[in-house]
């Protein structure tokens, strides 16, 4: 983004600003990437390896960033957010009364994942 005016973010749990020094690579799950600055150089690569392909729980690709810049990146992207909503809604977590309401209650108390 360019220009004069105000900007609007979405990122979910942990917001992580890190500084990036010239030549340092951050590489990260491409769903918790939330902005960077300009001077940061910014390429998608494949996950190496089998194993952690199809058992890292991060999927096939992650970003791969290069300072000098500034990056943000997030805890918790709304795609994790939901399915964890939507895995405590159907019963996915503990009991605490059940449907929606228990399912959020487990999933805010910190220790229903």
């Amino acid at each position: 983004m360019e220009g004069d005016g105000l900007a609007f973010l979405h990122a979910g749990g942990t917001i992580i600003q890190k500084e990036l020094a010239f030549g340092e690579t951050l590489k990260v799950d491409t769903g918790c990437l939330v902005a960077f600055t300009r001077d940061v150089n910014y390429d998608i690569e494949l996950v190496r390896g089998v194993k952690n392909m199809f058992f890292g729980g991060e999927g096939f690709f992650f970003a791969r960033l290069d300072g000098p810049g500034t990056v943000w990146i997030q805890s918790l992207p709304f795609a994790r957010l939901a399915s964890r909503v939507l895995a405590n809604a159907s019963g996915g977590g503990k009991d605490q009364g059940g449907g929606l309401f228990g399912g959020l209650t487990n999933m805010l108390d910190g220790d229903g994942f």
